[in-house]
């Protein structure tokens, strides 16, 4: 009789240990999602502060410090090739591999995430992120181009209040340079944190495939920080400057 029970009482016992088991899954799962969200990518952009000065000449030099990291900055800037466009008029989106892959080799790749929502996560201040997902819920971003303050609230008609600007953009790698790498360099280049920024729509318009020879942002309290990402971004992928592009640079830089 005992043997007879003896069965029963096993499966009801590896029963409740997979149960036990699987709450502390999702539990796990939860707790990353939650760490995830709110320490290792919720914050404003490296770059960008949001309590930094905007709108009079000069505010980046206060926000900066002692400037010592724009003399880095300047001697990247020396090094950069100056030529001219790449005048073959082929640019193409598609050229960069789909829009917000995760399958790329820089940071936040293969996260599980797309780019959208992990420059989202990190740029957004008042951060909720939907429950275990990557999905950045609801925020408040500082534009750093404008200076402007956008209450962000996920959804079919609300999302678009924020767009991702790529710093330098797509058009302006593709003729300095970006046309002789492979796919994956290209998707990299397009999904690579350094050179995203979350922005205002109006001022993502505005700058669209131009350098800084020809846009600048209207806050001028982040001008340096804009030309110094730009630089830093060409030097770390080898891509090229214009002549017109070069003074421009210059001129900003020496006033930070």
């Amino acid at each position: 009789m005992a043997a007879a029970n003896a069965g029963p009482r096993r499966r009801r016992r590896t029963a409740l240990i997979l149960a036990v088991l699987a709450v502390a899954a999702v539990a796990g799962v939860v707790i990353w999602q939650e760490r995830a969200g709110s320490d290792r990518l919720a914050g404003p952009s490296p770059t960008w502060r949001a309590d930094s000065p905007s709108g009079a000449p000069g505010a980046a030099v206060q926000a900066a410090g002692s400037g010592g990291r724009f003399d880095g900055v300047r001697a990247q800037l020396a090094l950069l090739p100056v030529r001219g466009w790449d005048r073959t008029s082929d640019f193409q989106r598609q050229q960069f591999g789909p829009a917000w892959s995760d399958d790329v080799n820089v940071e936040f790749g293969h996260n599980g995430c797309n780019t959208r929502d992990d420059i989202l996560r990190r740029d957004l201040t008042n951060l909720a992120v939907r429950p275990c997902t990557c999905f950045a819920q609801s925020g408040t971003l500082v534009d750093p181009y404008t200076g402007a303050t956008i209450d962000f609230v996920r959804g079919s008609k609300t999302s678009g209040s924020i767009e991702i600007d790529h710093v330098v953009s797509l058009a302006d790698a593709w003729y300095k340079g970006a046309r002789a790498w492979d796919p994956q360099r290209r998707l990299d280049f397009a999904n690579d944190p350094r050179n995203l920024l979350a922005v205002s729509p109006k001022a993502n318009f505005d700058k669209a495939f131009r350098d800084a020879s020809s846009w600048l942002p209207p806050n001028e309290g982040f001008r340096c920080d804009f030309v110094a990402r730009q630089i830093e971004v060409k030097a770390a992928y080898g891509l090229w400057l214009s002549a017109k592009e070069k003074r421009a640079l210059d001129d900003v830089l020496a006033r930070c």
